[in-house]
Parts: structure tokens; C-alpha cells; sequence
């Protein structure tokens, strides 16, 4: 079968390789149709990103077509079209059963799909002809019928991680109002997805901070109020404050931003350490988290808000055949959509 091999900054190449068979009866092999591009993987390939142990098997983001299953397979059937989380989880280790699915303790920590050695290179990638999924009933979510595999292809990652920025703290202060602040080198699509389900959620409020033109247009047709400009001091004080700049100055306005009692979430992947205002931070009673998201938990969520209307393929900067990927990953837009239908 062809998988495509990512080797460096702007370059990948389809590889043959031995097709997955399958290993045990709790496993599935999936053919995937919608491979999203992951803000992650576009700053690999811009080379913003360092890209460890490559060559290795690319994309972690796709909506696939369940080809067959193992005996004790019970919740997806061949033929469901399915959400494939981009961490392995098995379902059953303490960590999964507490939602911490991205920690699995049943494999090495951060086994993922497609990130080469940070995720381990036995997993494969998604722009592939098929993918093995070993633990078919705690990790594959069935699409609703209705719902467009390419509206969806980021449902594995960027799309839970935005969800996890806001749905969980509007449901805590239905009240709140949210400001995302995104820019360059940024993790935009996830900054963007915020914004939008935000909206979605029917916050009070949802303001979007860039200097980009062109994501700030994204973030007025997602129902956004927008902020045009490099990031201040502060931006006002709000009760959600997301962090999908990637610069030092992005986050100090997203935590100054946060309101008494506030929560902000970072998105960003820093490479260097940014300083953080603890001082104001503490006596505002600021909460601040960062680090990766825990994917399968929010897949169902984000579908369920699909299904009621909310659109991401806004986001959507290209959709490409599947035969035209490689030239369209040379130089990838911000969220690309490799389609085989």
C-alpha cells in the first residue's frame, strides 16, 4: 500500500510499504477518506518545528471508513465512518478512566499517529490506504450520518484541543465571556475552532485577537468579535482567555486578560521559557493550564455540536484530492484537507 513519509521542512514522499494486518480482536483497520493537516504538522513543515526522527509516517488528523474488525469489536461495525483520535488510548488504565486519555498508561507515554519519534514510528499516519487501530471500541467514534467526513477531518486533534480551551469552563460560568488571541507562529485552526464553538456554546461574549486580515476574517464569520492588532498589555477581562498566539507577548495578554477567578488555557507549543506575570496571576486567583490535550474524551462532544449547526470547515483553507497531496503539502496552507471522496 502507499503511506506518505514526511523528511524534512516542505518535503514528503509517498512510500510502499506492507499493509497492516490485523494483530488482535480488539483491533480495527480503517481506510482513510479526510486527513486533515494539524496546526502542528503545517509548523513542521514550514520549518518553524523541529520534525525529530524523520523520515517518519505523516498526518494524526482523519475521518476514515472501517474496512474489518476483531471478534470482541462491538462498537463500530465495516463500513462506519469513524473519528480516528490521534492519541492511542486503550480505554481501561487509570488515566483513560479519568478522561486522561492522551497519558494512557497502557503505552508508552504520548504514543500517537504521525509525529514521528515524539509519538513513536510503530503508529503510522493517516494519509495512508490503511491504519490499524488497536483498541477499536475505546478509541473510534462513529460519525453521525449526515456530516461531511471533510467537514469533520480535524476531529481527531485541533478540534477536541479547541473544545477543551472553553466548552468545559462555559459549562462551569455559562456567563463568561472568552477572548482568544491568536498570531503568528501561533496554532491558528485551534485559535479559530475556539473562537467558533465558543460561539456555538452561545457565550456572552467571544472576542478574537489577531493581526492577521485573513484570520480575523475567519473569526467574523464564525460570529466572532474582532480585535485587530498585535497583542497589549491587556485586552479587557474575561472570564475564558485562550492562548493561541505562540509568542511571549500573545500569552502575557491572554493571562492579563483573565478576569478574577478566571481560567486561561495555552494552546501554544513554546520551544523556548516565556515569563508569566505569577504575581498578578496569584492575586487574581488566575488558573492557568497548558500542555497537550486529551483528544477522545471531546470527539463525541464536538460532533454532537456539528451535528446542531456549528460548521469548522470555516476554518478549511484548502480541500485537495488525495492524489494531489504531495504537492499540496510542500507548501501547505494554514488547515489543508486531503479528501479521497
Amino acid at each position: 500500500m502507499r503511506q506518505m513519509m514526511l523528511e524534512g521542512p516542505a518535503s514528503v514522499r509517498w512510500d510502499a510499504v506492507r499493509e497492516p494486518q490485523l494483530a488482535g480482536d480488539e483491533e480495527a483497520l480503517v481506510r482513510p477518506i479526510a486527513v486533515a493537516t494539524c496546526d502542528l504538522d503545517v509548523a513542521v513543515l514550514r520549518g518553524r518545528f523541529p520534525a525529530p526522527g524523520a523520515p517518519y509516517p505523516f498526518g494524526h488528523e482523519g475521518v476514515g471508513e472501517v474496512l474489518t474488525t476483531g471478534s470482541a469489536v462491538t462498537s463500530v461495525e465495516p463500513g462506519d465512518i469513524v473519528v480516528i483520535p490521534f492519541q492511542i488510548s486503550c480505554g481501561r488504565c487509570g488515566p483513560c478512566q479519568r478522561g486522561r486519555t492522551g497519558n494512557c498508561a497502557s503505552h508508552p507515554r504520548m504514543s500517537m499517529y504521525g509525529l514521528g519519534s515524539m509519538g513513536g514510528h510503530s503508529w503510522g499516519g493517516f494519509l495512508a490506504d490503511v491504519v490499524a487501530v488497536p483498541h477499536a471500541d475505546a478509541m473510534l467514534v462513529r460519525v453521525p450520518s449526515g456530516i461531511d467526513p471533510v467537514m469533520i477531518a480535524s476531529g481527531s486533534d485541533n478540534l477536541p484541543d479547541a473544545w477543551r480551551t472553553v466548552a468545559p469552563h462555559l459549562a462551569d460560568d455559562p456567563g463568561a465571556e472568552v477572548l482568544v488571541v491568536g498570531g503568528d507562529p501561533g496554532p491558528n485552526s485551534i485559535g479559530l475552532y475556539a473562537a467558533g464553538i465558543a460561539r456555538a456554546l452561545k457565550a456572552c461574549r467571544v472576542a478574537y485577537l489577531d493581526d492577521s486580515p485573513a484570520r480575523l476574517a475567519i473569526a467574523g464569520d464564525l460570529g466572532a468579535e474582532c480585535i485587530e492588532g498585535p497583542p497589549p498589555r491587556k485586552a479587557g477581562a474575561f472570564g475564558i482567555t485562550v492562548d493561541a498566539s505562540g509568542t511571549e507577548a500573545g500569552l502575557r495578554c491572554a493571562v492579563n486578560s483573565t478576569a478574577f477567578d478566571g481560567v486561561c488555557t495555552s494552546a501554544s507549543v513554546y520551544l523556548d521559557d516565556p515569563s508569566l506575570p505569577l504575581l498578578a496571576m496569584y492575586s487574581r486567583c488566575c488558573t492557568f493550564h497548558i500542555g497537550r490535550a486529551h483528544a477522545r474524551p471531546a470527539i463525541g462532544k464536538v460532533l454532537t455540536l456539528v451535528a446542531s449547526g456549528f460548521d469548522p470547515q470555516v476554518v478549511t483553507s484548502a480541500v485537495v484530492p488525495w492524489d494531489d497531496a504531495e504537492s499540496a503539502l510542500a507548501d501547505p496552507p494554514m488547515k489543508l484537507v486531503i479528501s479521497r471522496t
